[in-house]
């Protein structure tokens, strides 16, 4: 598999990493500070939206697996006809309607339709993978190379999001206290928004939804024209695809997927919450206002940089040993959280950098050597690829959307009011808890089930024997 192929097959994931990175780190605070929906609404947008989107992911599995091979493959139209649906809905995800009373119909509407097309683009792409080459080195080479530029492109959304709109959350009302340089004071006099804001605050955030529909575009075309599929080539001609439903119920009984499945549930359900609450936590409860898009990219170049690094570590030790690097942000989040300090929390967007970017490859680096395993026990079936990838989506996802949703809901229970500069100590309580003390206990919990994951670097080169005596 030729550098040129596996760099054009990253760059193509980029785009979705591009736009769901934006959504990540500001979708709740601009639901809460620029469409002035309450947080019980916006927990709402956020938990349907991601559920929709998990739900496609079954559905897509299911009719993604029913597909006919095509002179452009059989996952690469699924990938192309949906794009353009997906920009058209990204970028009225960000927009301001003119009335008030249908604000959260409308924006669960598109959260709902854009969740469920990166589904629609997501599984066919990712299964992919396994139809670039039959050799796990190249599988695991192009699984790195395409980590690197979606954590890249989690970095480009997010700075383009950040720094363009970043004056649409500095409040003239809200005054430092210019005798403090590490933590920042805020009177706690209301912010009374001008009657322009709310215009001017929607032509930013809609100039940075056009920018990254123009990166969407960019990234397509670059994985059409530099990415040829291959059909399967374990598969005879006599055999016959497993139906969606026995293939679903297979995967569920297979115990190195439930246990990878089940541990990296719980793992990407902390680093969602990291990321859905972080803008918040330093805007409203560590005193780091005029500083969070500035630790977003510190954080996200650090996990482009030690992508790499990662990669070769787990060529070096195993995939199970380098999920340690995973616990790494546990105690400086909590550090974090009890002193919030300018200087630290540098440190810290650095250390949850290297282990946000171990949190993104292993378990796409893992996935197809559980495909792997499976089709070794099973080897007169065809086509439970994409089941797999669609199932491992969807129980992600809906994990993610769960706990978004309950942490939005916590805002509105203890009180969050948007358009204030200081904010209940309730509110801030909840925050620094949805920062430091969930997020721990979650990552270890799912580390704790990886120790169970039984593929090892020894029975992955069995497996590879066996399926090329096989092929």
């Amino acid at each position: 598999l030729s550098m040129c192929s596996k760099l054009c097959y990253a760059i193509g994931g980029a785009p979705n990493q591009v736009a769901g990175s934006a959504a990540s780190f500001f979708l709740q605070i601009y639901l809460l500070d620029i469409a002035h929906i309450t947080p019980f609404h916006a927990s709402l947008v956020l938990f349907v939206g991601k559920a929709s989107g998990a739900v496609t992911d079954p559905v897509a599995g299911f009719f993604i697996s029913k597909s006919r091979w095509t002179k452009i493959g059989r996952l690469m139209p699924w990938v192309l006809a949906c794009t353009p649906f997906t920009i058209v809905s990204y970028f009225f995800m960000w927009y301001l309607p003119p009335f008030v009373s249908g604000r959260v119909a409308w924006y669960l509407t598109f959260h709902c339709l854009f969740q469920a097309l990166t589904t629609l683009f997501q599984v066919p792409y990712s299964a992919l993978t396994m139809f670039l080459s039959t050799d796990q080195k190249d599988r695991d080479s192009a699984t790195a190379y395409r980590m690197t530029m979606e954590v890249l492109g989690t970095l480009i959304g997010a700075a383009l999001q950040g720094q363009i709109v970043a004056s649409a959350h500095v409040s003239p009302h809200c005054t430092v206290n210019p005798s403090l340089n590490t933590t920042e004071s805020w009177h706690d006099t209301p912010s009374i928004p001008d009657p322009s804001d709310p215009l001017s605050h929607q032509v930013i955030y809609m100039i940075a939804a056009g920018v990254i529909a123009g990166v969407y575009l960019l990234g397509i075309v670059v994985l059409f024209l530099g990415v040829k599929e291959r059909d399967d080539p374990y598969a005879l001609n006599s055999d016959r695809a497993i139906p969606f439903c026995k293939g679903l119920a297979l995967t569920m009984k297979h115990g190195p997927y439930v246990k990878l499945t089940a541990s990296f549930l719980l793992i990407s359900t902390a680093v969602q919450l990291e990321q859905g609450n972080f803008v918040l936590f330093c805007t409203h409860a560590a005193g780091l206002r005029n500083h969070f898009q500035y630790l977003v990219v510190t954080i996200l170049v650090s996990a482009v940089v030690s992508v790499p690094f990662w990669q070769k570590f787990l060529q070096r030790f195993g995939k199970k040993c380098a999920a340690c690097g995973i616990s790494w942000m546990i105690p400086f989040a909590v550090m974090l959280v009890t002193i919030p300090n300018l200087i630290l929390a540098y440190f810290v967007a650095f250390i949850s950098g290297l282990s946000i970017a171990a949190s993104l490859l292993l378990p796409w680096s893992m996935l197809p050597d559980v495909v792997d395993n499976f089709r070794l026990q099973n080897p007169h079936g065809k086509g439970h690829e994409t089941i797999f990838y669609s199932s491992y989506v969807f129980f992600t996802k809906m994990s993610a959307g769960i706990g978004l949703g309950i942490s939005a809901a916590g805002l509105e229970f203890t009180g969050y009011k948007p358009g204030i500069c200081r904010q209940p100590d309730d509110v801030i309580l909840t925050l620094k808890l949805l920062i430091g003390a969930v997020p721990a206990i979650l990552i270890l919990l799912g580390l704790f089930i990886l120790l169970f994951y039984p593929i090892t670097e020894e029975s992955r080169k069995e497996t590879k024997l066996a399926l090329e005596e096989l092929r």
